[in-house]
Formats: structure tokens, sequence, C-alpha cells
């Protein structure tokens, strides 16, 4: 049996497995609740799930026996991994993606038609190549780089300004780094970024089963980022792809996400794929430390203000709301 072969017979009995998922739960489910016209919708979500389900449990089977394996520090709050895990299937199961689902949907349905009535085609990025000299993994990999370079500019806006400071700081106060902490975002900093890649993706035609892809991609990779896991790629391969070394420099103490050690605007290692990204634009820092993470102002004084973040999921949902209304306030460095 060929490798082709063995994808295809997984990706069928994956495809027969969400179909009877959604015609013996989600479809009746729908219906029964009045919201028929989101059915198609709903298919779509059950897909999400599926695939969050099993981006959990491989994190699980393969970056905790790593973690236990070649830890960088040992976890001295449980409870804080567990409350990291909480947003990990929240995200992973679909929740966020739907509901951007709903409100991206119709409005891009429409933006299509109205450039459609001006003669206007929609852009498609493959389309710069002949079609018969781009593999379809070629295809993917062009996508995954310029959704990437967009993603560079998100996360280096969110450490550029008080206010998104405000909320993405709540991602940076986990003291106790691990594989589930990819996911510790405020709610709107994920809903705003969510929009901005959909926004990106669709103008830049990339297809629902190709976004699909490059999601869980992006996904798996940030996950092993933020592992509390003693790698990194090398010399070579610390230019090529972000590792956990590289990426818990940015949340360093200090260090990654303040400029000079002064203040919360700056820091460097923005990319959230590809390094190449921070050595272009000069945020690259491939120092070979792996250093305590956290904010500055999480310490105590006189090096810190003491200030809580919150250990449950909505304290520190709500407190990153005072944050950002308080930070927005200070003045632009």
């Amino acid at each position: 049996m060929t490798f082709s072969s063995i994808i295809a017979a997984l990706t069928d009995q994956f495809a027969q497995v969400q179909g009877w998922l959604f015609e013996t739960l989600v479809q009746p489910a729908v219906f029964a609740l009045g919201l028929g016209e989101f059915a198609e919708a709903a298919f779509n979500g059950t897909e999400w799930f599926m695939i969050g389900v099993l981006e959990l449990l491989l994190l699980y089977a393969i970056l905790r026996p790593l973690e236990a394996l070649l830890p960088v520090h040992a976890i001295t709050d449980s409870r804080a991994r567990w409350n990291d895990f909480l947003y990990t299937v929240l995200h992973r199961l679909g929740a966020f993606t739907v509901l951007i689902f709903f409100i991206l949907d119709p409005v891009l349905d429409h933006v299509t038609a109205l450039l459609h009535m001006e003669g206007i085609p929609p852009f498609n990025l493959e389309s710069l190549w002949p079609d018969a000299a781009l593999h379809p993994v070629g295809g993917f990999l062009i996508y995954l780089v310029v959704l990437d370079f967009f993603d560079y500019w998100y996360h280096r806006a969110t450490h550029q300004f008080h206010w998104w400071w405000g909320l993405h700081s709540l991602h940076h106060s986990q003291q106790n780094m691990n594989l589930w902490s990819d996911n510790r975002n405020h709610l709107l900093d994920d809903f705003l970024r969510d929009i901005y890649m959909g926004c990106i993706a669709l103008a830049i035609g990339v297809q629902p089963g190709q976004y699909i892809l490059l999601v869980v991609a992006s996904r798996m990779l940030q996950s092993l980022q933020h592992a509390n896991v003693r790698l990194h790629f090398g010399a070579v391969g610390e230019r090529l792809l972000v590792s956990p070394r590289f990426h818990r420099l940015h949340h360093a103490i200090g260090i990654g996400h303040e400029t000079n050690g002064r203040g919360t605007l700056g820091g460097h290692n923005f990319a959230v794929l590809f390094p190449v990204w921070d050595i272009v634009f000069r945020t690259a820092d491939f120092s070979r430390t792996f250093e305590a993470t956290g904010v500055r102002d999480q310490l105590a004084g006189p090096h810190g203000a003491a200030r809580d973040y919150g250990r449950g999921f909505w304290s520190q949902q709500w407190l990153g709301i005072k944050r950002m209304v308080e930070f927005a306030r200070r003045p632009s460095a």
C-alpha cells in the first residue's frame, strides 16, 4: 500500500465519521433549535471539531513525553497548566472558527458579488504561476509563507500599541510555559486575529480545504514552540523554523517583549513560523539561553509591580479588559 493510498483511506474514514456525527447528533440539534439555515456551517463546524480532537490527542501523545524527557523547568503551578489546557480545548474544538465563519461568510460573499458585478475577478495567489509549474505542495508552502508574513506584523502590532499589549500580555503572563500555552490568549485578541487572518487568506485566494490544513500546520508548530522543552534546531535550523528556544526568548521577562528592558513596547522574535521575518526586519535574537518567562510587572518590587493577571479563565479575561483600558491611556513611547 502506497503512502498516497494510506492518506486516501484515512481521509475517507474521517469523512465517514464526520458524516455520521453530523447526521446523528449535530443536524438534529440544529433543526431542533430552529437554525436550519446554518446547517452547512454546522457541517463545517463538525469538521473543525473533529480536527481539534485529533490535534489534542497528537499534542498530548507527542509533546507531553518530550516535556517529561527534556524539561526547561519544573512546573510550579499545575493549575496554570490546566487553565492553559482549557484555553486550548476552547480554541481547537472550533468555537472561535465557527463564530468567525458566521460573521465573515455573509460579508465576504457580498463583497465578492459586488466585485463580480464590476468585472473584477477574485484574486488567487496561485494564478501568478503556470498551472504546470506549481505542485500542490508548492502552492501550500507559498500560502503558508505569505500568511506567516502577515501574522508576523499582526504579532508585532500587539507589542507596539499600549491597548493591544494590555490584551496580549495575558499570553505572556504564563510563568510555567507548557505545550498548551499557545492558546492562552484574551478572547478579544483571538477574535481580532481570526478575522484578520481569515480576511488575508480569502484575499489571496486560499480555498476552504487549504485553509484548514494551513491552520492545523501552524497551530501544531506553535504548540511545539510553547512547550516546556529544552530544544533547538541548530545554527541553520533555527533560522529556518521557529524553535522552542527561539520563541521562549520572546516570552523572556524583561528581554523578549520589552525594548532594552524598559516598558512593554518593542521586543524581538515575533515570527510565528519562519524566523526570516525577524532577520529581515532586524528583530531576531538567536541567543542560546532558555530564560524565565512572564511579564516584568508580575514581579514583586523593586523590579516589578506585583500585578495580578488572574489565575482562572474568567478573572484573566476580566483583568485583560481592565489592562486594555488602563494601558490605552498611557502616552505613546
